[in-house]
């Protein structure tokens, strides 16, 4: 599936606000053939850095808006959650490490690979973000950030969570005058996936959710995250 050396990768999935324990079950399952079949043995953990359905929602969507910031003063309260039990798990600075994060989780996971970075624990990892807010990104993680969102069948943003935040940044390069740049501090990749239904539909593999090729949508978001992990991961 990949170009990462070694035979095991270690694998988190990050749910965002208000998501059921079972919400990754297919996913987890799915991901889990496609690195067996490509010969490497994934270890999968799957974090709720907010709390999971059963937790207050006012208390789980402030906690995320702690994450859409790089003020440390803040807290990144999802992220140092999602931090302390990467930790606990990861065996070595070299270990591969993906990172798969749905809507807040997708901050939290950013938050968390950003301390592993800054702390030099480990730097062999990727993220990837779905259907999730915007978040700067740090210009030495931008090649490791993929963020992907759906979009309705004229090729537009559909998922409204998707807009919430901003990378944007003043640039002065090529013009005397500084100019707003909305991408200035964007993920490498930002690619939209015609899905069907909605924000919380990026992993859903069943009827409805399968279109007239028979492709369901859980296919259509793993199918983008292994080819980014194969155009970035050598």
């Amino acid at each position: 599936m990949t170009a990462i050396s070694g035979s095991t990768i270690r694998i988190y999935l990050l749910a965002g606000v208000a998501t059921t324990k079972s919400y990754f079950d297919e996913c987890r399952n799915q991901l889990d053939r496609l690195f067996r079949a490509d010969g490497r043995e994934p270890i999968i953990h799957i974090l709720h850095p907010y709390g999971d359905v059963s937790r207050n929602l006012y208390r789980q969507i402030v906690e995320v808006g702690t994450d859409l910031t790089n003020r440390m003063s803040i807290g990144r309260i999802g992220g140092r959650a999602a931090f302390n039990q990467v930790k606990e798990t990861m065996r070595g600075e070299n270990e591969p490490m993906l990172f798969i994060g749905h809507s807040g989780g997708g901050a939290a996971a950013y938050q968390a690979g950003k301390m592993l970075h800054q702390q030099r624990l480990n730097r062999n990892f990727r993220i990837v973000q779905v259907g999730s807010p915007r978040i700067p990104i740090h210009p030495e993680l931008r090649d490791k950030v993929c963020f992907l969102h759906s979009v309705d069948h004229e090729g537009k943003l559909s998922d409204p969570i998707s807009r919430i935040g901003t990378w944007g940044g003043w640039t002065a390069e090529g013009s005397p005058v500084p100019r707003w740049n909305r991408y200035k501090y964007s993920p490498s990749i930002v690619e939209g996936i015609p899905l069907i239904g909605g924000h919380a539909h990026y992993f859903c593999h069943q009827t409805p959710y399968v279109d007239q090729d028979s492709v369901c949508n859980l296919d259509k978001t793993i199918n983008r995250v292994r080819n980014w992990l194969l155009e970035s991961w050598v």
